[in-house]
């Protein structure tokens, strides 16, 4: 099967059963998503949404977590992974969004990147997410579930798998398949012990015919 061809039968799939798919972080404003994303790496979702609220109600805006130590902001995340680095970049972030940004989150790629802890999979996230821009995070999901279905050839980092997957998703579709793949991931393509009996493409998924077909 041509990738083309793979592509768009994978396209059409998701566009039927989840056409409207979208992070199952929980926020109310690009700031919180920008913090929650932030807390996400490495950690689950689920984690996440666990201590946000009282992270957000005790730092509503950039203005109180600048204002804020880093050990004081360790208290609300301690139990997401990495809290000390986090913190750290929490507190640096809000402050150059003040000082560069006039406290709004910005919707270039680049000028994202500015802020301690995101990096092009959190600012690629933010782009998408908050203002409809074609960017694709590329995070572990994305990549385990890009390769095993074809979708990318010997992509050695995120950045080559989001450029190869950006060459044949339409771009009015980039902001959902990134969804699409993640939430692909995180409940069927799982890392161990992948769902493919619940799978609706494995008739053409390289993953499956390579370790599980008879």
């Amino acid at each position: 099967m041509r990738k083309k061809e793979r592509f768009e039968k994978i396209i059409a799939w998701f566009s039927e059963h989840n056409p409207a798919a979208e992070t199952e972080l929980v926020y109310r404003n690009p700031f919180e998503l920008l913090v929650s994303v932030i807390l996400s790496a490495q950690c689950t979702d689920k984690r996440v949404n666990m201590v946000t609220p009282a992270l957000f109600k005790r730092f509503p805006d950039p203005e109180t977590l600048a204002a804020a130590s880093s050990d004081e902001v360790f208290t609300y995340i301690k139990s997401i992974s990495y809290p000390n680095n986090k913190a750290k970049h929490l507190v640096g972030m809000a402050k150059i969004l003040l000082e560069k940004f006039g406290g709004r989150v910005p919707d270039n790629v680049d000028d994202l990147q500015l802020m301690p802890g995101v990096g092009r999979k959190t600012a690629n996230v933010i782009a998408s997410v908050v203002y409809e821009k074609p960017a694709l995070a590329v995070d572990t999901h994305v990549f385990r579930v890009s390769a095993r279905l074809g979708l990318t050839s010997n992509a050695r980092t995120p950045l080559q798998t989001e450029q190869q997957l950006l060459k044949y998703i339409p771009e009015e579709k980039v902001a959902v398949a990134h969804h699409w793949l993640i939430l692909h991931g995180r409940y069927t393509c799982t890392a161990r012990n992948p769902k493919c009996a619940e799978c609706p493409f494995t008739e053409f998924c390289v993953y499956y015919k390579k370790n599980t077909a008879q």
